[in-house]
C-alpha cells in the first residue's frame, strides 16, 4: 500500500476541520448563504468579470463566483488542497483556472484582475500587509477581504487560544487596515460585519432563527456596528 504524504495529508484534514467548523450545520448554512450575498453585492456584476480567488482552499468561494458566470482563477499553495478543489469543481460543473501560488507574491501582473478576493486570508498570513498589497496591486477595480476585528470577542477567542497552546489567529484594527490600503492606493467603498456574538455561541444554540432574531436586535441596538466580527471590506482603487 503506498505512503500518504503526510504534509499533504495534514492540509487536507486542517482544511476540512476549518469547513466542518465554519459551514458544517444550521448555523454554518447561514454563514455560507450570507458570505454568498455579501460577496455578490460587493462585486455587483459578476458575469464576466475577471475574479482571482486567492488561498481559495476547497474551492468554495471560486466555485460559487465562477457558477455566475465569471472568469475565475483560484491559486492555494497547498496542491492537495487544489486537487480536492478541481475535483469539486467538475462535480458541479463550473469551469475555475486553480494554480498553486503564494498569497504573499502573486505571479500576475499588476491590475490583472477586476476583482481579488481574499477570504480568511489575512488572519493566519505570515504578512497580512504584504498579503494585501498584493491583493491590490493585481486588482484593477476591487479587492474584498475579512478579517477579526480587535474590537469584538475575538481578541479574547484568539488570546485564549494562545494561553492553551493552540494556533492563534490575528485580529485587526480598521486603522491598520486603512493605513495598509492607503499605501497601495486603495480606499474603503462598502463595511460589513457579521455578528456581535461569537460563532461557538450561535453553534451552541443551533438555530438559525434564533440567531437571525438575536443579531438583529443587537444590530437595532447599534451594537453590530460597534463589536461586529468578522469584517468584510469591499476597497476600491482611488482615482489617480
Amino acid at each position: 500500500m503506498p505512503r500518504r504524504n503526510s504534509a499533504a495529508y495534514g492540509d487536507l484534514e486542517a482544511a476540512r476541520a476549518f469547513e466542518e467548523r465554519r459551514f458544517s450545520g444550521p448555523i454554518g448554512s447561514l454563514v455560507a448563504a450570507e458570505q454568498t450575498r455579501v460577496l455578490a453585492n460587493m462585486i455587483g456584476r459578476i458575469h464576466e468579470r475577471t475574479i482571482l480567488d486567492v488561498a481559495t482552499g476547497f474551492g468554495r468561494t471560486a466555485i460559487t463566483l465562477a457558477g455566475g458566470a465569471a472568469y475565475v482563477t483560484a491559486i492555494d499553495s497547498s496542491e492537495a488542497l487544489l486537487t480536492e478543489a478541481r475535483r469539486r469543481a467538475a462535480a458541479q460543473v463550473v469551469k475555475v483556472n486553480f494554480l498553486q501560488g503564494d498569497a504573499h507574491s502573486l505571479d500576475f501582473k499588476p491590475r490583472s484582475f477586476d476583482v481579488v478576493v481574499c477570504m480568511g486570508v489575512l488572519l493566519n498570513a505570515r504578512d497580512w500587509r504584504q498579503c494585501l498589497g498584493e491583493a491590490c496591486r493585481v486588482a484593477d477595480r476591487l479587492v474584498i477581504f475579512d478579517y477579526p476585528s480587535t474590537s469584538s470577542a475575538a481578541v479574547v477567542h484568539s488570546a485564549l487560544r494562545r494561553l492553551t497552546a493552540r494556533r492563534a489567529y490575528r485580529t485587526l484594527t480598521r486603522g491598520a487596515v486603512d493605513q495598509a490600503l492607503a499605501r497601495s492606493h486603495f480606499r474603503v467603498r462598502s463595511v460589513h460585519r457579521q455578528y456581535v456574538l461569537p460563532m461557538w455561541f450561535h453553534r451552541a444554540i443551533g438555530s438559525r432563527r434564533f440567531t437571525s432574531w438575536l443579531e438583529d436586535l443587537l444590530d437595532r441596538l447599534g451594537l453590530l456596528k460597534l463589536f461586529g466580527s468578522p469584517i468584510t471590506i469591499c476597497a476600491e482603487r482611488a482615482a489617480s
